[in-house]
């Protein structure tokens, strides 16, 4: 059996997977590596690949002390495969094999089922990182500079991860695979990435920490339930990045805290009592409340339609294959096989929303979708206390899940975030109180004036509580002056 702690440095890729025996994926990987290199120097962070960045890198899958912390330029990161610790006697949680031995292989009658899914989860980690590649320039503090960075190279490892399985399992139609992962482009219009969300812009930093709050969080629901796949490699491959990604919504979640903080503090400054005095408080330098409102209603709807259609029979078939389970599925207490089980959902019929029982197996993505809503309330609450800390009366909410939607039994309802059901005219008339207008986007991008002096930060956004790695409020986290 693989060491499941200890990470080999004697190749070129550091990894837990024994690759400097399995000669023939160490090769195939080899290959791959210049092309991924070419990727991010061309597509990756812009501006910055010379400077030398404070960032955290695996060292182990051990719970204690995975990681290392030192300068590091971004092309010479250690990026690694890396998979959590094998779990002996480890068995299917769900399905038709519920409770058989887990998969060491790829079973034939699932190959396709599996690549797709693998394919499609390696093709959101360089989609997010071409979408921020021009932050960098508008960074409001090196602190965020380089939590932009150690997520771009973390999102960078996560495509490893997959390119590995790819390589690993499914010969050169996986080859041919992971080639065209570093082919397809965010936003292109001849080869745009496969999911929606990842074609759109990150224009400003509160976009960016909106995206790593909602957006990645929905990264966090769909490695969670790949993470309960019966085919181990993946599992383990999830579990691990699993690790990771907690850092990536922390950087999001904390983010758009400091940028309420910001704001609540300069109002109270101000005198201004009032959150909808809107232009009053965007002369202070800050982002206004109800702004930050919208682009929440924008950024949550646009991961909600990561989920796909509430009814699903694709889904259907990977849980009862076994290949992909629930959130959290051996903590749930039912049979894990769903075949006489049902589970509500809402459906938008004659312009009317209904809430009616559907079989559970076919509800899959509903099911996971409600998973995701009640653990993005929780960053609701958490942005709440800090509003009212400051006593201000206002209150961020989710907006109603079947507004602003593209996908599903409410694409393209007229449904305000309350849930209301509007017509077309009064959604047009009223549109621009709900997402972010044109104005609303010149303003906050005419916010972005990068800050690279140690321990200072822009006007808008508040310093964090404490540093990363224990430093101190001034440490030098981007050497930006080596680029």
């Amino acid at each position: 059996m693989l060491d499941n702690i200890k990470v080999e440095y004697d190749t070129m890729i550091p990894n837990n997977v024994g690759l400097s025996s399995d000669k023939k994926v160490l090769k195939a990987l080899e290959r791959w590596h210049p092309g991924y290199i070419n990727w991010w120097k061309d597509l990756g962070p812009v501006g910055f690949q010379e400077s030398l960045v404070y960032l955290r890198t695996a060292i182990s899958v051990d719970r204690e002390g995975w990681a290392k912390f030192d300068y590091v330029k971004m092309p010479d990161y250690r990026w690694g495969i890396l998979l959590a610790p094998e779990k002996q006697g480890r068995t299917i949680p769900c399905g038709e094999h519920f409770g058989e031995p887990a998969w060491q292989e790829v079973p034939g009658e699932y190959r396709s089922m599996l690549r797709r899914l693998i394919v499609i989860q390696g093709d959101t980690e360089p989609a997010s990182i071409e979408q921020q590649r021009h932050l960098g320039k508008t960074a409001p503090s090196l602190y965020d500079m380089r939590n932009l960075f150690q997520v771009n190279v973390e999102e960078g490892r996560h495509l490893w991860a997959m390119v590995y399985l790819l390589q690993k399992y499914f010969g050169s139609d996986g080859r041919e695979e992971a080639n065209e992962l570093l082919k397809r482009q965010s936003g292109s219009e001849d080869a745009p990435r496969m999911l929606g969300a990842f074609n759109e812009v990150t224009p400003d930093w509160l976009s960016f920490f909106m995206f790593t709050s909602f957006t990645d969080r929905d990264g966090k629901m769909q490695l969670e339930a790949l993470a309960q796949s019966g085919f181990d490699p993946l599992s383990r491959t999830c579990r691990f990045m699993l690790t990771e990604e907690a850092h990536h919504m922390f950087v999001g979640e904390n983010g758009v805290r400091r940028v309420i903080k910001k704001t609540c503090e300069e109002m109270v400054k101000a005198g201004i009592s009032d959150p909808f005095e809107i232009e009053k408080i965007r002369k202070l330098g800050v982002i206004d409340l109800p702004t930050i409102q919208k682009k929440i209603n924008l950024h949550f709807t646009l991961s909600l339609d990561l989920f796909g259609s509430e009814i699903s029979t694709n889904a259907a078939n990977a849980f009862t294959a076994g290949v992909k389970g629930r959130f959290w599925e051996t903590k749930i207490k039912d049979d894990h096989q769903l075949q006489n089980d049902t589970y509500p959902i809402l459906e938008f019929e004659n312009n009317y929303i209904i809430k009616k029982d559907a079989p559970a197996l076919l509800a899959l993505n509903m099911r996971l979708r409600d998973d995701y809503i009640k653990d993005s309330s929780v960053g609701i609450k958490r942005w709440n206390r800090t509003i009212e800390s400051f006593n201000i009366d206002f209150k961020v909410k989710l907006p109603h899940e079947g507004f602003n939607r593209s996908i599903g039994t409410f694409a393209n309802a007229f449904i305000d975030p309350h849930g209301n059901i509007l017509n077309s005219k009064t959604w047009d008339q009223n549109v621009n109180n709900f997402l972010p207008s044109d104005d609303d986007n010149k303003f906050i991008e005419s916010l972005m004036v990068p800050e690279h002096e140690p321990g200072k930060y822009a006007s808008w956004i508040a310093a964090p509580d404490q540093g990363i790695d224990n430093k101190s409020g001034d440490f030098e986290y981007v050497k930006v002056h080596d680029a």
